[in-house]
């Protein structure tokens, strides 16, 4: 049935909306006047989410900020952490060590490819998960509504929202020219940072990049990145091993679109007065972009 659905989405919806034909007609939204998602209904059942508007500016001071670079493995981490913690995809397996708040996982290959850690992220029922309506279509087929203890927050891909035509990434800066809390990169209208959102969140190729926009977002005027390596791909995560390494294809955007990004954020942030710390000593994102310390100077 879901083959015949998808074929008939596709005679009657224009390329650009491509990206849509896995949720319809399964998906039914609603919309906020402010522009996300509020309401969301799945295979017939109502999906409770977290309100994005009741979330921004609600919390303060620093937060840690935890990838997954096999830096973290030199990690002696100080119990009880001392800061809120925020964790991408694998960074999960420092749950005890760090005990994650926020979680952002936004990469379907790492929901089909991990289904023991996103089953440990939404059985938690302190920690919110942001995701996209793709990422909790997943989890509901996978897990079921009653398995989902955490609180769901739905954002979305700036370019590619619910429903909505794709927006091809040279027109991106175009497409949001009336939007002030888009901010671009001078000579990159495929680079954006967003400060609200609401109305979407610009990629750049790591789910990193998705994290910062969510942070500020939520407040936090201080934010301190554990294992952004972005030099080591060949080696295994901090999690992994070499026989159980996931391929990493980052190595292949780092240059025209990661780094980047990455320093285009950093200016952004910069200007909201917030202030990003890489505690990857030997990371290629150099301190033209982050400033650098060490875990252990400053936590222990």
């Amino acid at each position: 049935m879901g083959t015949l659905f998808k074929q008939i989405y596709r005679y009657t919806h224009a390329r650009p909306f491509r990206h849509n034909e896995n949720l319809w007609p399964y998906m039914k939204i609603g919309r906020s006047p402010t522009g996300e998602i509020a309401s969301l209904r799945y295979k017939g059942q109502q999906v409770p989410l977290a309100d994005l508007s009741a979330l921004r500016g609600s919390c303060r001071g620093p937060l840690l900020l935890t990838a997954t670079g096999p830096s973290v493995k030199t990690i002696r981490f100080k119990t009880p952490s001392p800061l809120p913690a925020m964790g991408v995809n694998g960074a999960w397996f420092l749950q005890q060590q760090v005990g994650f708040r926020f979680y952002v996982v936004v990469d379907m290959g790492f929901y089909d490819q991990k289904g023991d850690v996103i089953a440990g992220i939404i059985g938690d029922a302190g920690l919110t998960l942001f995701t996209t309506a793709h990422g909790i279509a997943r989890i509901l087929d996978r897990y079921g509504l009653a398995a989902v203890q955490c609180t769901l927050a739905l954002i979305e891909d700036a370019a590619f929202k619910i429903y909505q035509p794709k927006i091809e990434a040279p027109a991106l800066r175009d497409a949001y020219a009336g939007d002030p809390s888009a901010h671009f990169a001078p000579d990159r209208p495929d680079i954006g940072f967003s400060t609200d959102i609401r109305h979407g969140i610009f990629d750049a190729g790591t789910v990193v990049y998705w994290a910062l926009q969510i942070a500020a977002y939520l407040g936090f005027g201080e934010i301190f990145i554990l294992g952004l390596d972005m030099n080591n791909f060949h080696q295994p995560r901090f999690y992994e091993t070499e026989e159980n390494k996931q391929p990493s294809y980052l190595a292949e955007s780092l240059t025209q679109l990661v780094i980047p990004s990455l320093r285009h954020a950093a200016d952004t942030l910069r200007r909201q007065a917030v202030r990003v710390v890489n505690l990857s000593p030997h990371s290629a994102i150099d301190e033209s972009i982050f400033e650098k310390a060490d875990y252990h100077a400053i936590f222990n």
